[in-house]
């Protein structure tokens, strides 16, 4: 059919509503059309007329139709610049064929003006948008350069003014032409250049991306879980069971494919330069409490779900086979998205907050960490599992907004209140409130110079002493919650002014050190944590003027426990945290004798210069008495490289030296007999063995 004749037949197909098989042929047609028509008039018209029709527009489904839209002047621009490619070419090879052929179609600068002609003011601005993002995306995406340095210019312009002009008057347009408007720049923002998008309106494009990512075009405020939790049953094995043909499985799979769910990694960066380029700070903390509500609302949805109650390590023994193999991997996927998608656009935020002096004003700063602290904490059961939240960006957002809180006493205290877990004197059952703990645990660790001794004592050692004194299964959750507990009590024991806490504390925390090794820490963990409190209790902290014999008191801890310890090798991959792998201290052969003599070893350039001497010949001594050569190698390797590697300071290296040269170190190490020291008669000897308690 002659195209002209073509022509008119669409036009009047447009006039009215057609079934789903039908529209899709009206749209085929349309694209052919637009990529044979010579005459600018007539491409001006068809656009025209496509922007009103009935046939296309009736459905009023936002982004679906915003994509058709761009898909038909995509392909078609893309034809017309590779019918201008081919007539080149054939120009090229046959000089007066090719003159014919050129004289055959518009080249890509006329037929662009042609059809923007077209977006005139019998249609609505979002329109003209999604018309000029496919030109622009058909002549110029994945580099082909059709257009004209000027003409590009001016077409970047022309997308640039279509949704400034769109955004505006999106209240009277509605919902649907927010999703085209978003759909639309979510294509063009790629090829626009920076000075073109320093022009968009981001005050009025904020709130529209944010609400495409989580309302009903995105996440749709995670009421996905709800359908799910409806779908999901308990079979007689006790295993949770959610069918993939389930109503809220096809529903995944559906918002899976939806436009903007597709692509919502751009999206995100579209949504992030928004943030840091909005000139109203107003419109970047609603969409930072937007983010809130969206996440609390999900958090709230997977309470009540009942696969918030599958741990991450009895996946296997909870589920059944479909729902393991299909619809689990699924939601994850699902959520994974929500994930990345939400922490880029919180990431920009935290960002902004760094520099926007109205987010830096007195009390502000602390209220937007805090804030942005919940989003994490009502993501973390998706961050927590299986490494999900492992990238730099999570990571710069979490520690940055610690950061800034810990700043203000009075807002890290409360913050702190307002999470605390519940009952503290107890281990909930639940993996879900295990993980909220495992969060909450985390964040304290870092803010205990915050902190008074009173808050201390009651907000991070008595949640945490309730993980560490846990004597139940020790599943990998339970594990991370444990060297969670652990590195929480440290870090106040390290704090100088919280040392009367610190005489509290220090030998209930070793025994429990004592009572935890090795069934639930590996060596390396003991070794770490005797160390770090070992420093802490020695000078020049504080402390050690408070209780001069805490540190000895300690050590005579360690050896009484040395004398009993089993001398058997264990296993190296025992307790250790999920996704962690064998570091090169992990790897190397221990027991649970040699490594006690590690922590030892690890702790003479803390001791106090009186008993360094002593503790030097003590630690030879109980190093010796590893009877493996195997397992003892690595002791006196590491008690070697603490006396040569500049480890203790001046005067302790003296001592050593000294040990070693002239006291029968060399001799006690060497060959494990300490030379006789030249004494007069009748002199009182002292028995090394003995202890001073």
């Amino acid at each position: 059919m002659p195209a002209d004749r073509l022509l008119n037949t669409v036009l009047k197909y447009y006039q009215d509503v057609h079934d789903p098989p039908k529209t899709d042929q009206i749209i085929g047609t349309t694209t052919q059309l637009l990529a044979q028509l010579s005459n600018p008039l007539n491409l001006s018209l068809l656009t025209s007329q496509l922007l009103t029709a009935r046939a296309i527009w009736h459905r009023q489904d936002g982004p679906r139709t915003a994509i058709r839209i761009i898909g038909i002047y995509h392909t078609a621009a893309a034809r017309v610049r590779d019918h201008e490619m081919q007539n080149a070419k054939h120009a090229a090879a046959s000089p007066m064929e090719g003159t014919r052929e050129a004289n055959s179609g518009l080249r890509c600068d006329a037929w662009a003006r042609a059809v923007v002609k077209g977006a005139d003011e019998r249609s609505r601005r979002w329109q003209h948008l999604l018309v000029l993002t496919g030109i622009l995306v058909g002549m110029e995406g994945n580099n082909r350069r059709a257009l004209s340095s000027g003409l590009r210019s001016t077409l970047e312009q022309a997308v640039v003014t279509a949704a400034n002009l769109a955004l505006d008057e999106n209240v009277e347009d509605g919902l649907p032409a927010a999703a085209s408007i978003v759909t639309a720049l979510n294509f063009a923002f790629p090829l626009l250049s920076d000075h073109r998008r320093a022009q968009i309106n981001c005050n009025a494009l904020l709130p529209m991306a944010v609400w495409a990512i989580t309302a009903e075009e995105g996440f749709c405020d995670g009421q996905f879980l709800k359908a799910i939790a409806r779908d999901t049953t308990e079979t007689a094995a006790a295993l949770l069971h959610w069918p993939a043909t389930s109503p809220s499985s096809r529903l995944l799979q559906d918002m899976d494919k939806q436009p903007l769910m597709a692509n919502v990694g751009p999206l995100a960066k579209l949504a992030g330069f928004a943030v840091q380029h909005a000139t109203d700070t107003a419109a970047v903390l609603q969409a930072h409490d937007a983010l809130a509500v969206f996440t609390s609302r999900l958090l709230d949805c997977w309470a009540r779900n009942p696969l918030s109650g599958v741990d991450a390590a009895s996946e296997g023994t909870c589920l059944t086979a479909d729902t393991l193999q299909n619809t689990w991997p699924l939601l994850w996927q699902v959520l994974r998205k929500l994930l990345y998608g939400t922490v880029a656009v919180l990431h920009a935020i935290v960002s902004r907050s760094l520099l926007d002096p109205r987010m830096l004003a007195h009390g502000m700063a602390p209220g937007v960490s805090a804030t942005s602290l919940h989003i994490l904490r009502n993501l973390y059961f998706i961050s927590s599992r299986n490494g999900n939240g492992a990238f730099q960006v999570y990571t710069f957002s979490y520690l940055t907004s610690i950061d800034v809180l810990s700043k203000d006493a009075a807002a890290t205290d409360a913050f702190l209140r307002e999470l605390r877990p519940g009952d503290a004197s107890s281990v909930p059952v639940a993996p879900f409130q295990r993980m909220l703990d495992l969060f909450y645990l985390n964040v304290a660790e870092h803010l205990p110079l915050s902190l008074s001794v009173e808050a201390c004592e009651n907000l991070i050692i008595k949640p945490a002493m309730t993980y560490i004194s846990y004597d139940g299964p020790m599943t990998p959750s339970m594990a991370e919650l444990f060297e969670s507990a652990h590195s929480a009590i440290l870090s106040v024991l390290c704090c100088p002014q919280h040392s009367p806490l610190t005489i509290q504390v220090a030998p209930f925390y070793i025994v429990k050190l004592f009572e935890s090794f090795p069934d639930r820490m590996s060596p390396r963990q003991f070794r770490v944590a005797f160390k770090t409190v070992m420093e802490i209790v020695s000078p020049p902290f504080p402390i050690a003027a408070m209780d001069p014999h805490l540190s000895e008191t300690l050590l005579e801890m360690l050896r009484t426990s040395i004398a009993a310890a089993p001398a058997a090798p264990l296993d190296p991959s025992a307790n250790q945290p999920p996704h962690a792998g064998l570091t090169q201290q992990d790897e190397v052969p221990m027991s649970v004798q040699s490594s006690l003599v590690m922590a030892l070893v690890d702790s003479l350039p803390f001791l106090p210069l009186p008993l360094v001497e002593e503790w030097l010949t003590v630690t030879a001594q109980t190093m010796n008495g590893i009877a493996d050569p195997r397992l003892r190698a690595p002791v006196k390797s590491r008690f070697w490289d603490v006396l040569v590697n500049g480890e203790m300071d001046v005067e302790r290296s003296t001592m050593g030296v000294a040990w070693w040269g002239t006291k029968g170190g060399r001799e006690l190490v060497l060959s494990g007999e300490r030379r006789e020291e030249p004494m007069m008669s009748g002199a009182l000897v002292r028995d090394g063995n003995a202890g001073r308690l």
